[in-house]
């Protein structure tokens, strides 16, 4: 029986609901927070054989310490191979050789779409936003994405204002229409408040779990569009001993994923 204990903070429930989705041997493009905390759990967890790869180029990263960027000379030392952003945006992603990416943006919507481009109209924003960077090949190339933002209606309209990195674009058969690969697209919605999934016949986000402290009604009220609810719907699993020892001991001993409180991830 795995044993939870009850200290947990809500950042160190979303990284370990990422790690939950990476299996032994995936080969997963991580930046820098949640992302490669949760690859980290996973590979010193129950998926030894799960492989890192920064977009900078890094691959098979053994950080000793949080990486402050995707660049940071921390991830160099034991890594199998340094090499370049092409070589993981086109050796890797369009060779279709990546399993899992990790996304975030400013707006997610209901189908998975991510917006890091603007808010507002493109030719009017209320505010620009950084743009892509590697968002968008992997969104497009890997074969699923997972997603972590924060849960509000903002964040997740029933629409974003633009797409910079696909998801399910308007529903069923759009990926394919606009000639990207069968089978990929985004695969869970991780938030501060939920775990929502998506439809394999609609392609539209639903609720799956509800955080420790969260109820249904709240979360629907904070989505953005008409949240459906699983069936089988059920309160999240809370971060086991073993994961979060792996956090405090290993992966995270000064606790900077506290930063992520200060943020909103409460």
């Amino acid at each position: 029986m795995t044993e939870h204990p009850r200290d947990y903070i809500k950042p160190e429930l979303m990284a370990c609901c990422g790690a939950r989705e990476i299996a032994d041997g995936d080969v997963v493009v991580v930046g820098t927070g949640f992302p490669t905390m949760s690859a980290n759990i996973a590979k010193h967890t129950h998926a030894p054989r799960a492989v890192m790869m920064q977009e900078s180029g890094v691959y098979d990263a053994r950080p000793r310490r949080p990486a402050l960027s995707v660049g940071d000379a921390c991830l160099n030392p034991g890594a199998a191979m340094i090499g370049g952003l092409t070589d993981v945006m086109g050796m890797f992603l369009q060779g279709g050789w990546v399993d899992v990416g990790f996304l975030s943006g400013s707006q997610v919507d209901r189908f998975g779409n991510l917006n890091t481009t603007c808010i507002g109209p493109y030719d009017r924003p209320k505010n620009r936003l950084p743009g892509s960077g590697g968002a968008n090949p992997i969104g497009a190339l890997a074969k699923r994405c997972l997603i972590i933002v924060q849960h509000d209606p903002k964040r997740l309209p029933a629409r974003v204002d633009f797409i910079t990195t696909p998801g399910y674009i308007d529903g069923p058969g759009a990926r394919e229409k606009w000639g990207l690969p069968r089978g990929t697209g985004p695969h869970v919605i991780i938030t501060n408040k939920a775990v929502l999934r998506f439809d394999p016949d609609t392609k539209e986000a639903y609720l799956a779990s509800y955080h420790p402290g969260s109820t249904i009604d709240e979360i629907r009220a904070a989505t953005g569009w008409d949240l459906r609810v699983a069936d089988d719907v059920h309160e999240t699993e809370p971060p086991g001993a073993e994961e979060l020892k792996t956090i405090r001991e290993v992966l995270d001993p000064n606790r900077m994923i506290r930063i992520y409180e200060g943020k909103g991830y409460v």
